[in-house]
């Protein structure tokens, strides 16, 4: 049997559509073992599917198929920290179990390139599947089939408040929001910011993130399907946050602080309870997660 944990992880960050995404101190993990019938459970009382369209079982079993290994069933034991259709990143962590856990369970065939490429292929994008794998703050590109990445750790002089609402926003509804074609200074407002984000991450230029997330493309669009939403952005820079933007697809928020920034989550909490518009948001104090999928082994 393997244990596979698996961070959350948060797309886009404003600018790098698509792109951009970083790992975050927030865990699945994943038990998992050949089996001669499938057998599929929840070790926390979370929602599980339990048929073989469960999404870690069917990315399992493409690893077995892709490596030309005859394959039968799984055991899987699955706890879900990690909420769905929230903008955490719950398929990709599911993928990247899956993958990471039948790489083991077959004696490693695949190769951490292999693996990420499987995983955007199955994902269709590297954005969330790249951090899932890799862990730390991840820039990524996939050109004919092939995924090309630049990955550095954060430091730990960041913290990241993750505004959570109790709603739901599955990533169809949010892709559904953003119009067909965009104007021509829009595109470039994102790729330089795009570009400078990148550049502070990796030189570890954290102040520069206000003004590098900036977007054009999709948060202006889906904003308006995440009621509270734009609030939160607005209040997290007033409490001092370095940049907030809509993690992913939404619905949740996420905003990047100094970790020195003590009074930030107690003002943010209470802000959360006196708005009625926040309301329905919880606020989840996380770390960068410098390390990705991570697979332990009974020996």
């Amino acid at each position: 049997m393997v244990t596979v944990t698996v961070p959350a992880t948060s797309a886009n960050l404003g600018s790098g559509f698509d792109s951009l995404g970083l790992a975050l101190s927030l865990y699945n993990t994943v038990e998992m073992e050949e089996s001669e019938q499938l057998d599929i459970y929840s070790m926390d009382g979370s929602f599980v599917p339990k048929t073989e369209q469960n999404m870690i079982y069917r990315t399992a079993r493409r690893v077995y198929e892709e490596c030309g290994r005859p394959f039968t069933a799984l055991r899987l034991g699955q706890r879900n920290p990690i909420p769905m259709a929230r903008g955490l990143g719950s398929s990709s962590a599911c993928i990247a179990a899956g993958i990471a856990g039948a790489n083991a369970l077959l004696g490693g065939p695949l190769t951490p390139e292999d693996m990420l490429a499987l995983a955007c292929e199955i994902e269709g994008h590297p954005d969330n599947v790249a951090p899932a794998l890799l862990g730390g703050f991840v820039s990524s590109v996939m050109e004919d089939g092939k995924v090309y990445t630049v990955r550095r750790d954060i430091s730990r002089e960041l913290s990241f408040a993750a505004f959570i609402p109790n709603f739901k926003l599955l990533t169809e509804k949010a892709r559904a929001a953003l119009p067909r074609q965009v104007d021509h200074r829009d595109a470039v407002y994102n790729v330089s910011r795009a570009a400078l984000c990148a550049a502070a991450f990796c030189e570890e230029r954290y102040e520069l993130l206000s003004v590098a997330t900036g977007d054009k493309l999709h948060q202006q669009y889906r904003l308006p399907l995440i009621p509270g939403g734009a609030r939160i952005m607005e209040m997290a820079r007033e409490q001092g946050a370095l940049a907030s933007f809509v993690s992913g697809a939404g619905p949740t928020i996420l905003a990047v602080v100094k970790t020195e920034n003590e009074t930030f989550f107690e003002n943010a909490a209470q802000q959360l309870l006196q708005n009625e518009d926040t309301a329905e948001f919880k606020l989840l104090r996380l770390t960068a997660s410098n390390a990705g999928a991570t697979v332990y082994q009974e020996a």
